[in-house]
């Protein structure tokens, strides 16, 4: 699937300082983000503190990218939550024909067994014809989606098309690359794991920090799907510090500091997440800077 090739960015929602969203900043971030050369959008994803959006406020967000893009980019549409039977309404009633994928995470803090996230992912793909794809990060959720569970799915529904993999675990990444359907794909849901997995066979990745440095990050994994080896691997340790730094006090907090040293948005959450202490600020302004 060409449009999930490459990298994508799952976008940081803006907010002022009252906790209002900043729309001409989530604009601007929309149009460098694209100028910078990445290959496609992800809306509402985690990283955009979507738990704490109204249900007004996402579709605003979502007019507001499609607006911005202007069909430049393909688009993927964040859907999951831990009661199969709602997220299965949320794709029945939401207008899917504008994006290429809907990106559904595992059930958080339900902690299902392993059939349990079969059932769930089987029940969401046989009520819809979107292409789907899972999401494993099991550093949020609470649970892991086993490779076996990953095969099973992406052999029996061809409208599951890839996984997201998070798991800190990359030799789980290699036994789904190793035994997946041709035709299915197998991204990073790891900044630093982008390219090690893309040269072990993955399609690239959906990254956080590529939001802020483009140009660096892209031009990584184009080089990595190149098998350019050293040339990428250049950029990973160049990029390496930063992109363990914006995760320090946890994300959004660190690419939203970054985002507001380069002028494109201002560094505010919503609680209960906190905006990036002085300290790690003033850290990343200086790595970005050195770059």
């Amino acid at each position: 699937m060409k449009a999930l090739t490459g990298t994508g960015i799952a976008l940081i929602t803006p907010f002022n300082q009252d906790g209002s969203i900043d729309f001409p900043a989530l604009e601007k971030l929309v149009n460098y983000s694209i100028k910078g050369g990445v290959e496609y959008l992800v809306c509402l994803g985690t990283t955009a503190e979507t738990p704490t959006l109204t249900k007004k406020e996402k579709s605003e967000i979502v007019s507001t990218i499609k607006s911005a893009n202007a069909g430049r980019l393909p688009l993927v549409l964040g859907i999951g939550g831990n009661n199969t039977s709602e997220v299965i309404e949320e794709f029945k009633s939401t207008d899917l024909s504008d994006f290429a994928a809907i990106l559904s995470a595992s059930p958080a803090y339900n902690k299902p067994s392993q059939e349990g996230i079969y059932q769930h992912y089987k029940a969401i793909a046989e009520n819809t014809e979107a292409k789907i794809i899972l999401y494993n990060v099991p550093g949020r959720t609470g649970s892991n989606i086993n490779p076996e569970t990953t095969l099973r799915l992406a052999n029996d529904f061809k409208n599951i098309v890839a996984i997201k993999e998070a798991s800190p675990n990359f030799l789980q990444s290699t036994e789904i690359l190793k035994e997946k359907p041709e035709e299915f794909i197998v991204l990073s849901g790891d900044d630093e794991f982008g390219l090690p997995m893309t040269l072990a066979g993955g399609k690239g990745v959906i990254s956080v920090i590529a939001q802020g440095l483009p140009e660096l990050y892209t031009e990584m994994i184009r080089l990595g799907l190149a098998r350019k080896v050293d040339e990428a691997y250049n950029l990973h340790y160049k990029l390496m510090e930063i992109t363990r730094s914006i995760y320090l006090e946890g994300n959004p907090a660190g690419i939203k500091s970054l985002l507001s040293h380069k002028g494109i948005c201002k560094p505010y959450t919503r609680l209960p997440l906190v905006a990036a202490t002085e300290n790690l600020s003033g850290k990343i302004k200086t790595l970005v800077e050195q770059l």
